[in-house]
């Protein structure tokens, strides 16, 4: 991914924004009132306002000084989001069985960290670009791996990659846990900052976007 810096928003105001995943979908009505639903996007793209988490004027100041050394939309960066941050349920621990990350052929020694939500009608895997350093566990055939003497990990692109000699038979089943990041940019050149209504309670408005490795 060009023009990306791998440092990570302020966490105290990430934690307090605002945002989630969003869809394209086209919808076409008919006459009859009958429609036709087709997916423009194969992948969600979240949107984030950071503006919720900015409560004192220091942080403000932090985040202008983090958005004139990105440039404005010039360079992304990575973005804890609190809502979805982990390969676990829920509040649950990650684990090496997490989420299943392909099958082993004997032969194929890398595999991409994906994340799938639901599994009844249509689930969705979402590939996972930015891991935290020091999260990341795998296993195969459902024995966890030794980082560095079984498999090595990409944080700048959460490619595992598996060393010689410890790669997937073929059938067995690779999964892995982790912990991970959104890589965003900001979706404004302009900072608009009112500080006589930001004293008196105004939020801010801060635009983030994510960034599609």
């Amino acid at each position: 991914m060009s023009s990306f810096h791998e440092i990570l928003f302020p966490l105290d105001i990430a934690l307090r924004s605002a945002g989630g995943p969003e869809r394209k979908t086209e919808i076409v009505t008919f006459g009859s009132g009958r429609e036709q639903r087709n997916a423009r996007w194969a992948h969600s793209r979240r949107r984030y306002d950071a503006g919720y988490g900015v409560k004192t004027f220091e942080a403000l100041q932090q985040v202008v000084a983090f958005f004139e050394e990105r440039r404005g939309q010039l360079y992304g960066f990575r973005w804890r989001d609190r809502l979805d941050n982990s390969s676990a349920e829920g509040s649950a621990a990650v684990t090496p069985l997490d989420q299943a990350i392909g099958t082993g052929d004997g032969m194929q020694p890398l595999f991409q960290l994906v994340k799938t939500y639901g599994g009844t009608f249509a689930p969705y895997a979402r590939p996972i670009a930015k891991p935290v350093p020091g999260s990341v566990r795998v296993a195969v055939g459902g024995v966890e791996m030794t980082v560095s003497a079984g498999f090595i990990f990409d944080t700048t692109t959460g490619v595992v990659t598996f060393q010689p000699g410890h790669i997937p038979p073929p059938g067995a089943a690779v999964t892995a846990g982790f912990l991970f990041d959104v890589p965003v940019r900001f979706d404004t050149d302009y900072l608009e900052v009112d500080l006589s209504a930001f004293n008196a309670g105004a939020i801010p408005k801060i635009p983030l976007v994510e960034i599609k490795p």
